[in-house]
């Protein structure tokens, strides 16, 4: 049973949200400011969990969390989307024309970076967390400094929004992983999504034929994303999600890849957060 989940961040940040939202406010949050640190400890026991941003939909996949859910064999036992909303917040009393610098996720700048075009005066600065930069500015009362933020980190720290949903698109989400150093005990019944890794030979059609696969035994390729091996120049492994209405169809399209692919590796199966 998960009784301690660890997020990247702290209370306030959108990985405090999803830990919120995916299990609920009586669950016990451990903060931490890296990833790394985030998996630190669940290999050493100290927390159940971790949840992991893995994707958003418009910066791109976030290939250093795939790496760190391979290299450390975590399992994948749920998935979460959020609606991710950045807003522009500082100190009360103060405009869009008092800010020098803004601090926030390099995640977060980069899926805001077309509404600072508007305003050259603006300092962009990349920092470790976004709830943690609003954090401070009101700790230290800094003045002519802006953190980019949930509405829910503007009202733990008291801090004045001065632009709401400031994002490229408005139609902003991200995907997050739940991870556990172990399999869930979740039934066959309830699993529809499965996440796996496989390696193949630089050789012409090699990758078509494992599509061919999923396709022959009724998957659907959700989605699938290439990793470079770092030992290896030029040569990569791939990270594929696949849904499926019937176990039996997975577990017979899992056997064939098994004997076809280098390197297969389940990194979870769980239920499907779209469904």
């Amino acid at each position: 049973m998960i009784k301690s989940v660890a997020i990247q961040g702290i209370k306030g940040s959108f990985h405090h949200i999803v830990s919120q939202q995916f299990f609920d406010d009586t669950i016990l949050v451990n903060e931490y400011l890296t990833f790394d640190k985030v998996v630190d400890s669940i290999i050493s026991q100290t927390t159940d969990a971790a949840i992991m941003a893995i994707e958003n939909s418009i910066a791109g996949s976030i290939i250093p969390n795939y790496a760190l859910i391979d290299h450390h064999n975590l399992h994948i036992v749920g998935e979460h989307y959020l609606d991710i909303q950045h807003h522009l917040m500082a100190l009360h009393g103060q405009s869009i024309d008092d800010i020098k610098e803004v601090y926030s996720h390099p995640m977060a700048l980069l899926q805001c970076k077309e509404f600072f075009k508007q305003y050259p005066h603006i300092k962009l600065i990349e920092d470790k967390d976004t709830a943690e930069v609003a954090q401070r500015i009101q700790k230290h009362q800094t003045k002519n400094t802006a953190a980019i933020a949930s509405k829910l980190a503007a009202q733990l720290f008291d801090l004045q929004i001065i632009s709401e949903s400031i994002q490229t698109i408005k139609h902003n989400e991200t995907r997050f992983f739940v991870v556990k150093t172990k399999n869930s005990e979740i039934s066959e019944a309830q699993i529809n999504k499965a996440s796996v890794k496989f390696e193949l030979d630089h050789k012409r059609g090699s990758l078509a034929t494992i599509l061919n696969v999923l396709s022959d035994c009724k998957l659907n390729l959700t989605k699938i994303q290439s990793l470079p091996k770092i030992k290896t120049p030029w040569k990569y492994a791939f990270f594929v999600d696949i849904t499926f209405e019937a176990y039996d169809d997975y577990k017979k399209a899992k056997s064939i890849m098994e004997i076809m692919a280098q390197d297969f590796k389940v990194l979870g199966e769980y239920k499907n957060a779209r469904l």
